[in-house]
Order: C-alpha cells, then sequence, then structure tokens
C-alpha cells in the first residue's frame, strides 16, 4: 500500500483535548484515495469523534478487511493498533481481539462488498454474539477497486455508470442487524458530517455491537444520474429520523417542549445546542416499528439515517460468556493452568 506521509512538526497553537492531544494526533498519512470519495469524510468524521471525546489513540484497536472502504484506517488513528485481515474475515479477527484484550476501543471498518457479500455470515455472528465494538460500513453500492460492478447492496432498478440496471434485490444490513440483535443501529450519510460524528460519538460509547451504515458515494463509479447512492440522490431522498448532539454522561440537562418545537440547551461547557424534537411516534426502541419504518422509507425511495435502533439492556459477549475481568493477554501461566486438581473437578462435574 503507498501512502504519503504527513510533516511531523505540529502549529504551537493547534487547540488541545484534555489530554493534551491535538487533532493531528489522530490523524494519519495523506489519503491515496479518489478526490471527492465519501470514505474520506468518514474519516475526517472519525478523527473529529477521537479528538473530542479524548481517547489516547494507542488504547484503539482498528480492523479492515479489503476494498476501498478497507484501504480508509490507514489514514486515521495513526498511532493506534491496526489489522488489515483478509476479505470479509474482519468480524472473526476482530472477536479473538476482543476476548483477548478486552480493554481495547475497537472499530471496524468495512464496505458493502466485504460486509455484505463474502463476508455476509462472518457479519451476522459478530451482531449476533454482540462483541462490544463500533462496526462502520462504507457503503457505496459498487466494487470500486474492480471498475464498479454492483455490489450486493445496490438497490434494485439503480444504473451503473455503463447504463446496466440492476436487477437483484439489495440486502439492507440496518434491517438484517435489526433481526440478528445489534443493539445500536444507525445510518447515516457521509455529506452529512454534522449528524455523522455525534452518532459515532454515541456508537464508540455504546456496550455491545454498535452498527453505522453510512452512504459513502463512489465518485469514480456511483456518483451519476441513475444511482441511487450518489450524492445528489442521498442529499434529495435524505429523510432524517432525529435531531441528535452526543453527550457523555454528566447530570441530566432539563428541557421540556412540545413535539416539533425548537429550543436552545446551555450545556455543561457553556456552549449551547439548539434541540429539535422529533415527532412523537418515533421510538429506536421499539425494533417492530423501527423496522415498518425503514420498510416505508425504502419504499417511499426514502433514505431513513439517524439513530435507528438502541438497545442497552442486552449483555455483551463477555458478559454472556462470563470472562473475567482482566484482559486474557494480561493473564499469568498460575492464571492459565490451575492444575490437575481444577481438571480433575472439571471431568467430575461433566460425569
Amino acid at each position: 500500500m503507498t501512502y504519503l506521509a504527513k510533516p511531523k512538526l505540529h502549529h504551537p497553537s493547534l487547540p488541545r483535548n484534555a489530554l493534551g492531544y491535538t487533532r493531528r494526533d489522530y490523524e494519519g498519512p495523506v489519503s491515496t484515495l479518489c478526490a471527492g470519495c465519501g470514505h474520506d469524510s468518514i474519516s475526517a468524521a472519525i478523527i473529529q469523534v477521537f479528538f473530542e471525546l479524548a481517547i489516547p489513540p494507542h488504547r484503539v484497536a482498528k480492523l479492515s478487511g479489503i476494498g476501498c472502504s478497507s484501504k480508509t484506517p490507514t489514514y486515521f488513528l495513526g498511532q493506534s493498533h491496526g489489522f488489515n485481515t483478509v476479505h470479509g474475515r474482519m468480524p472473526s479477527v476482530l472477536t479473538g481481539a476482543n476476548l483477548a484484550n478486552r480493554d481495547l476501543v475497537y472499530l471496524g471498518i468495512s464496505g458493502d462488498g466485504d460486509s455484505a457479500s463474502i463476508g455476509l455470515g462472518q457479519f451476522a455472528h459478530l451482531m449476533r454474539r454482540g462483541v462490544n465494538m463500533t462496526y462502520i460500513v462504507e457503503n457505496n453500492g459498487v466494487y470500486g477497486l474492480t471498475k464498479g460492478q454492483f455490489s450486493a447492496t445496490a438497490d434494485r432498478g439503480s444504473k451503473s455508470k455503463a447504463g446496466y440496471s440492476n436487477e437483484d434485490e439489495p440486502i439492507d444490513l440496518v434491517m438484517l442487524a435489526l433481526t440478528l440483535g445489534a443493539t445500536f443501529i444507525a445510518r447515516g450519510f457521509s455529506g452529512d458530517k454534522a449528524q455523522l460524528v455525534p452518532l459515532i460519538k454515541a456508537a464508540v460509547q455504546h456496550k455491545g455491537a454498535a452498527i453505522i451504515d453510512v452512504v459513502s458515494p463512489c465518485v469514480a463509479f456511483n456518483n451519476h444520474p441513475g444511482s441511487t447512492k450518489s450524492y445528489d440522490y442521498v442529499r434529495a431522498h435524505n429523510e432524517t429520523v432525529n435531531f441528535l448532539d452526543y453527550m457523555p454522561e454528566r447530570p441530566a440537562i432539563v428541557d421540556e417542549g412540545a413535539p416539533g418545537s425548537v429550543t436552545t440547551v446551555t450545556l455543561h461547557d457553556g456552549g449551547a445546542i439548539r434541540v429539535r424534537r422529533v415527532a412523537a411516534d418515533y421510538d429506536p426502541r421499539r425494533k417492530v416499528a423501527v423496522m415498518s419504518y425503514l420498510e416505508a422509507a425504502r419504499e417511499a425511495g426514502e433514505v431513513a439515517t439517524g439513530l435507528l435502533f438502541l438497545d442497552e439492556s442486552v449483555a455483551d459477549l463477555h458478559d454472556a460468556q462470563n470472562t473475567v475481568e482482566r484482559p486474557l493477554n494480561a493473564l499469568a501461566d498460575a492464571d492459565l493452568v490451575p492444575g490437575s486438581a481444577a481438571l480433575a473437578r472439571l471431568n467430575a462435574a461433566l460425569r
């Protein structure tokens, strides 16, 4: 993989977070993706998220598979742990890493080909097992590295750059994640950073399997009239289900108002946000209602974005497996090999 290194010198007046890091400390080399690629916008959002959350880069593990999307971890969090797996196998490698060291923040970057085609089975098991991680799908509907063939998420009837029409039914990773047990499900648009940043913040802080399906136009092969994953199409058909911001856990700020109203709320840091209350009948905690809403939006030709589903009551993989609190990679031989007496007791219990 070729890339261009950025200068190591930082301007002394760059803003610093609570750890003393600048935004530059969360960057990577210069991107070699096509100019205007939506994936670069997602990388910029990830950099902003980890800078603002003040998470040390070395406490993050970023994993990916194969494809344009899976190249992007090179371009952010250059001081974090990284592992580029084979095509579609990122979920199993991440699961093993998470079981070995639960203290890291896990970030899985994938694409529509990597997740919805060759990696679909691995995606399914990661979601149902509740692995504590943030799974970002950079979804452009095409295979950008092999000249723009339709991927499994391309909408029926959408047109290729060459003029061909897709006749296959698409795989909707959001609907699939709902049925598989993911506990944080969102959809974003790479062209809407204001919405995407708080979504990623919330996903990173969520305990359990969090997935964000990000529509990310491919400017080389899928940004033309007739494409349903182009910048113009998504901007024209974006149906935002909620307007949100992310705040860390602090004393509650109470603000009451009628559905649909807009008020200014003062935050703990002295700043302020304007809050627009969503429709009273949208509840991201009701799975069946969410599925119905998504299907209705699809039939209407709309792209529903925002926090679509949330369940904070389900345990993650470590809770389900009753693992020890200390990371497995920090256990000594005496902890891992308790001796023949312990083995005898275990065998006796199974007789």
